[in-house]
């Protein structure tokens, strides 16, 4: 009997530490409207600063968003990074929460985790499940660098994108989002959203990376793979190469087959863009081509288009 009750004194106490944990994380996290129907949710990372979900944020302005105290108030959109899904907004609401911050560092596969998210109306929300996987660094199929792979035992529902995950203290491990994998829901963690929140408030619009080529995937022959010794079944052939891009500066011709990016295996144009985050520009890459029937290794230097050409271009 004493034993029963022992447990269920546990089991409260473990109830309760887990709604104090949603409480502590509710009072620095914000319902954002920012697209038609579905809202998302926000986190108060910093004195009047927001971060969200940026693909959950469809405009520019006229963003609504609710305070944890309940009060409504406007916020304008500071800057996007597509490649982490990461969105900064300026809130101009009253004071609020900052988050507290704890150390996704040290996550391992099985911790306890909560997700939490604000809706508009029915407030406060949350989920709980264990860090599914928890390993290195990593690039989004958009070409992001992630400092540290977080994927989630646990569902991210309607409105949960943007929001935090958080450990059992209520201290926030990084922003959630369902937009990077179709496997897993995914947390990018502080250290992550902390690097991009500082470059996209430097005022510098980021461009994207690029080669300056058009590519389409290709399978490589039995006989070619035998006569050019590579074991790679597949690859990117290069079917464009733009006048004075990077590419042409650095000796990659119409025909080459694009089967490796410093080592990294490429076998079609989507391995190629994941290569291409933003960390990459400026920086030679060594590209592993199979040319003539020879495996080439050529060095190239990630150019950077700007996206106000891109804008210019139409």
């Amino acid at each position: 009997m004493s034993s029963t009750l022992e447990q269920q004194s546990a089991l409260l106490a473990l109830s309760n530490d887990l709604a104090d944990a949603v409480e502590r994380a509710g009072a620095c996290t914000v319902a954002v409207q920012a697209r038609h129907r579905i809202g998302s949710s926000g986190i108060i990372w910093r004195p009047g600063l927001i971060v969200t979900a940026d693909h959950a944020v469809r405009r520019d302005d006229d963003i609504a968003i609710v305070l944890p105290s309940g009060e409504q108030a406007r916020a304008t959109l500071v800057g996007r990074d597509s490649d982490t899904d990461i969105a900064v907004l300026k809130s101009e609401g009253g004071a609020a929460t900052t988050a507290q911050f704890g150390d996704p560092a040290s996550l391992r596969a099985g911790n306890l985790v909560l997700a939490v998210a604000r809706d508009d109306e029915d407030g406060v929300r949350a989920a709980n499940g264990v860090i599914s996987s928890a390993s290195g660094a990593w690039r989004t199929w958009r070409g992001g660098n992630i400092d540290r792979f977080v994927a989630l035992d646990l569902s991210l529902y309607a409105g949960f994108s943007g929001g935090p995950l958080v450990d059992v203290q209520g201290r926030v491990l990084g922003m959630n989002t369902s937009a990077l994998s179709r496997r897993f829901d995914l947390t990018i963690p502080n250290s992550t959203v902390n690097r991009i929140v500082d470059q996209l408030l430097s005022g510098r619009r980021r461009g994207r990376a690029y080669l300056g080529v058009g590519l389409q995937a290709v399978r490589l022959s039995d006989a070619l793979r035998r006569n050019a010794g590579v074991q790679a079944e597949s690859g990117a052939i290069v079917v464009a190469v733009e006048p004075d891009g990077p590419a042409e500066k650095g000796g990659i011709f119409v025909g080459d087959i694009i089967v490796a990016l410093d080592g990294v295996r490429i076998a079609d144009t989507d391995d190629i863009l994941a290569q291409l985050g933003t960390d990459r520009i400026g920086s030679s890459v060594t590209l592993q081509l199979v040319r003539g029937g020879k495996v080439v290794d050529q060095q190239v230097e990630i150019g950077e288009r700007r996206l106000e050409d891109e804008e210019e271009e139409g």
